[in-house]
């Protein structure tokens, strides 16, 4: 299966998609850091061996599972890119994975990891 996109649109696309993804794992070791200190005792800046407040544990968990939910959704993308990065090199990129019908070059510079068209995107979430 052939691109719709010509030989420089392509090499285009990479350049942002390989962009996006040193972005993404810049932020991924960021956010990684910040997660792993947390685990550390004395992470809080808590520097008297005075109990902490329980509220002030609550937030340090909550921020911390958070910030793991954010890792968690990045890594999604990355794993995207990475698959887009494959069409890219295979020649099937900008084609619709569902439908085979090229991909709007508007959705594609919005999300350049989509791998469906846009019709197809909204009838799969409406199935859920």
């Amino acid at each position: 299966m052939a691109s719709a996109l010509k030989p420089a649109e392509l090499e285009s696309y990479r350049e942002v998609l390989l962009k996006l993804r040193a972005r993404l794992r810049g932020d991924l070791d960021q956010m990684t850091d910040e997660a792993l200190r947390r685990d550390q005792p004395d992470s809080s800046g808590n520097l008297s061996n005075v109990p902490l407040h329980m509220a002030d544990v609550g937030t340090e968990n909550y921020d911390q599972e958070f910030t793991l939910s954010l890792i968690e959704n990045e890594q999604v993308v990355l794993e995207q890119i990475n698959d887009a990065l494959v069409r890219v090199d295979s020649g099937s990129f900008g084609i619709c994975d569902e439908c085979g019908e090229p991909i709007a070059k508007p959705r594609l510079q919005a999300i350049p990891y989509a791998k469906y068209c846009i019709e197809c995107a909204r009838e799969m979430e409406k199935r859920g």
